[in-house]
């Protein structure tokens, strides 16, 4: 008998046929001889109906709140599934976030998980019954107060709870048949990926592929989970993600091509070309709690000792960042600020760059052709990301996708159509 967890996100239990469908999936897999220990997201578009409601009732919600608000979603669901199985004549139990002793951090809104001490979900299962989960939520001890973990929770909880569990595999379901060499949505023929090493999908869930968010697959790294990706529209075998590589002589110089349209650029224009004054500009950013992705400082100008620095960072981040720079113009002594919201960032993911020449050339070679500009280059040990236009994005990520032979033959079914 095996323990397996799944994940079921919202576009997978979007209505009562949805969750009924569900609820049958889940009840074949007890049947087959496993224990079963199920993580739901809200249903369908929930959170976004949640949170448009709160900034309508006020400019800013209180952050707790906000979160006793927005865990209301999951608890609709794992209550509807709950009953459904039922019905379906199997034992099932539905628990808060709090109740599956999911302990985090007192930090509303994108709280981190500290601890968890599953013993009510343990003793369920124990008992023959499937556990219910509500995802993205957890509890604070020293305040008493619910806590959400932010985008890509539910993914997380599930992962939390398998490695708290000690399960065999983590089954993540979603609305695509796996992990693919790209977006389908963006590359309508990218091509299903049987394995993928934990290190490579953590690097395309940074750089904005969608299926399986970070913090989830870090996760599941450090505590070496198995997750296994697949879609809850079809019995077709997914993706699994392991820290177990495959035949080496069998990878792939590239895995994956992955789209983020997210970030914004902001450019330090006239910057005086002396020691500190770098540290200077991203220490009053990081006063602003910004993240910070790519950043590149151009030579300076021999006539003015003057440089720029462009840097890009999360849409949502500029308008502070602008504010806190703009305060200290004077005393850092820069010339002006330029915003461009326009950008996109394009990745190619691969273990097997470490050992391939000309990957480079090749990524570089076919964007020329296709006519796209790069503005921002950067790379790691496995990955080179790329800033073009933002209306450019999709045909970069195409042109890519071909020139390293990804392209399948047959177009990739999204089932669901919002990727989760």
């Amino acid at each position: 008998m095996s323990l397996i967890v799944q994940k079921f996100g919202g576009s997978s239990v979007a209505d009562a046929e949805s969750i009924k469908r569900v609820a049958k999936r889940i009840v074949e897999t007890r049947k087959a001889g496993n224990d079963v220990v199920v993580v739901v997201s809200a249903m369908g578009d929930t959170t976004d109906e949640l949170l448009d409601l709160a900034h309508q009732v006020t400019p800013v919600p209180a952050p707790r709140e906000l979160d006793m608000l927005l865990t209301s979603g999951e608890r609709i669901s794992m209550a509807l599934l709950a009953m459904a199985i039922k019905g379906m004549g199997v034992e099932a139990r539905s628990y808060t976030g709090s109740q599956a002793g999911m302990i985090t951090d007192e930090r509303h809104g994108s709280a981190r998980i500290t601890e968890v001490t599953p013993k009510r979900i343990t003793e369920a299962v124990a008992d023959g019954a499937i556990a219910i989960v509500a995802g993205f939520q957890g509890f604070n001890r020293a305040t008493g107060d619910i806590t959400t973990l932010g985008r890509g929770g539910s993914d997380t909880t599930a992962v939390a709870l398998a490695a708290a569990m000690d399960a065999d595999i983590c089954e993540i379901y979603t609305d695509v048949d796996g992990v693919f060499t790209a977006d389908p949505r963006v590359v309508p023929n990218a091509r299903k990926i049987d394995r993928i090493t934990s290190e490579e999908m953590v690097e395309l869930a940074a750089v904005g592929a969608k299926v399986l968010y970070i913090r989830a697959v870090e996760f599941a790294r450090r505590h070496n989970v198995p997750i296994h990706v697949r879609s809850s529209f079809s019995n077709h075998e997914g993706t699994i993600v392991s820290n177990q590589s495959g035949d080496p002589v069998e990878q792939p110089v590239v895995s994956g091509v992955a789209t983020d349209l997210s970030e914004a650029k902001i450019t330090v224009v006239g910057v005086p070309d002396v020691p500190g004054k770098a540290a200077e500009i991203f220490t009053i950013v990081a006063g602003t709690n910004a993240s910070i992705d790519m950043i590149v400082q151009n030579v300076s100008a021999a006539a003015t000792g003057l440089t720029d620095i462009s840097f890009t960072l999360p849409k949502g981040d500029a308008a502070a960042v602008l504010a806190a720079l703009g305060a200290t113009q004077e005393r850092v002594g820069f010339v002006a600020l330029q915003h461009d919201d326009q950008i996109a960032k394009v990745s190619v993911v691969g273990a097997g760059m470490r050992t391939n020449a000309g990957v480079s050339a090749r990524l570089f070679t076919a964007l020329s052709e296709a006519g796209i500009n790069i503005e921002m280059i950067t790379t790691s040990e496995i990955r080179i990301s790329v800033v073009t236009r933002a209306d450019t994005a999709a045909d970069a990520a195409r042109a890519i996708h071909t020139a390293f032979g990804l392209d399948a033959d047959v177009e990739a079914i999204v089932y669901g159509g919002t990727g989760r």
